[in-house]
């Protein structure tokens, strides 16, 4: 008889195991359709529930870091549709799908609104090839559209820190998901075109279900992307999924990482590039200095020594020098004889001596003049003393000084200021003025003397 080998003995750990790497192996991607039943919730966040149709039922969860992605919370009895793997939980010995996203069933409709809005922006030509904007190969900066909490955003800053560290990257914080995100990122699409300080822009979203990924399939996002005057990139979920925004995009890469792959430069690879170029135009340069000495060497066999033409165009100049020294100093002894001789004729006819005779005759004349002025003025001063002299003998003034004064009727008499010289010209009680060498009197008349009769008050 042969002798078989002895079978090996497993653990139900060791075969829970096996069936487990199997199950994983053989079925790692699978959608579900069925309806949802006993579904709970622990402290721990996670969904647990069983999918269940008319003869069979299987246990499901869905893990809480994946729940971000719902857009509704699953309920007792909802037909759904479940994508995710199987695998088994060895303490019970129970195999489970490990769901990735759920949807609803009837999201049927949106692959038609996905398929209708494909069609009609193709018609438009929306998603045409002469559209496509340059994608700069070496950005200034790069503007990052996504949510600040996905792991993309970190997926792309990983690559992005390890291909280039100092590569300016601008990030513009939305929601990727739920009934807002659209706008929010056609806000953030106008925002950046409005700034103009970014090179490239980056739609970011990690993976999900159609409804997840609904945003990037809104007409709207679609058309700001295609109005966008900075190219515009797509890393928007997993290499098997596509959105609206991956047919309008200038550039569309299949997940996050593969968008930093893109647009951010290699830094390693730019130094070795730059060297290689360096080394290149060392070498053209030396060439071309090569060239040109070459050039030099044969010009100057053509031209000969410059020197010695120095030499004879300086001998050149000195004899122009000399006949122009020589030319010019003639020229100014000739004009300066010419300038005597006119000098001579111009002195013989010249009216300064006439000048000068005129103005002795004319100092004789004043001088003349003068003598005859002072001896008019002397007699006429001899005249005027003389005439005031005899003016001054005459004066009443003079009388007064003797002890005379003279009489006028008073200021109120009629006619005022009269001079009185007999009795007859006043009457007792009239107002008069007597006018002395110094100063003046007002009197009046109380008594008056006619002939020896005395009038009185």
């Amino acid at each position: 008889m042969l002798d078989l080998p002895t079978p090996r003995i497993l653990t139900v750990t060791e075969l829970t195991r096996s069936i487990r790497g199997i199950l994983e192996t053989e079925l790692p991607f699978v959608m579900v359709n069925g309806e949802i039943s006993n579904l709970r919730r622990p402290f721990s966040g996670h969904l647990y529930f069983t999918l269940k149709d008319q003869d069979s039922q299987l246990k499901a969860v869905l893990f809480k870091t994946q729940q971000k992605y719902l857009r509704e919370q699953p309920r007792d009895g909802q037909q759904v549709i479940c994508r995710g793997r199987i695998s088994v939980y060895e303490p019970r010995g129970e195999y489970q799908l490990i769901i990735d996203y759920i949807e609803r069933l009837g999201t049927g409709d949106l692959q038609v609104a996905f398929e209708n809005l494909k069609l009609k922006l193709a018609q438009e030509g929306l998603f045409d090839q002469e559209h496509k904007k340059l994608i700069p190969q070496f950005p200034s900066r790069v503007a990052l559209i996504t949510s600040p909490e996905g792991a993309a955003l970190y997926d792309f800053l990983k690559v992005a820190l390890h291909r280039f560290p100092s590569q300016p990257i601008e990030i513009f914080p939305v929601r990727v998901q739920g009934k807002e995100a659209a706008a929010e990122i056609c806000a953030a699409l106008a925002a950046l075109n409005r700034l103009k300080r970014s090179d490239i822009i980056v739609l970011c979203r990690g993976g999900g279900s159609i409804e997840d990924l609904w945003s990037f399939n809104e007409e709207s996002v679609a058309r700001a992307v295609y109005d966008s005057d900075i190219p515009v990139v797509s890393a928007i979920g997993h290499e098997i999924d596509f959105t609206i925004v991956d047919f309008v995009a200038d550039l569309r890469t299949p997940t996050p990482t593969a968008a930093a792959e893109a647009v951010i430069p290699n830094k390693e690879i730019l130094a070795e590039h730059v060297e290689r170029l360096k080394l290149k135009l060392s070498k053209t340069v030396l060439q071309q200095i090569q060239e040109k000495r070459h050039q030099v060497v044969y010009q100057q066999r053509l031209l000969g020594d410059p020197r010695s033409l120095i030499s004879h165009n300086f001998m050149y100049l000195d004899n122009v020098y000399s006949s122009l020294v020589y030319g010019y100093k003639d020229f100014i002894f000739k004009r300066t004889m010419q300038i005597e001789a006119l000098s001579g004729r111009l002195h013989k006819l010249s009216p300064i001596q006439q000048l000068a005779f005129k103005q002795q005759w004319a100092g004789e004349l004043t001088r003349r003049l003068q003598s005859v002025m002072v001896q008019q003025l002397e007699k006429k001063k001899n005249r005027l003393a003389a005439a005031t002299n005899l003016l001054d003998a005459m004066s009443p003034l003079r009388v007064l000084g003797r002890g005379y004064a003279v009489v006028r009727s008073g200021p109120h008499e009629k006619p005022p200021g009269a001079l009185v010289r007999s009795t007859k010209q006043v009457n007792v009680g009239k107002d008069l003025e007597v006018i002395l060498q110094e100063g003046k009197l007002r009197c009046e008349v109380k008594e008056i003397k006619k002939d020896g009769r005395d009038e009185r008050i």
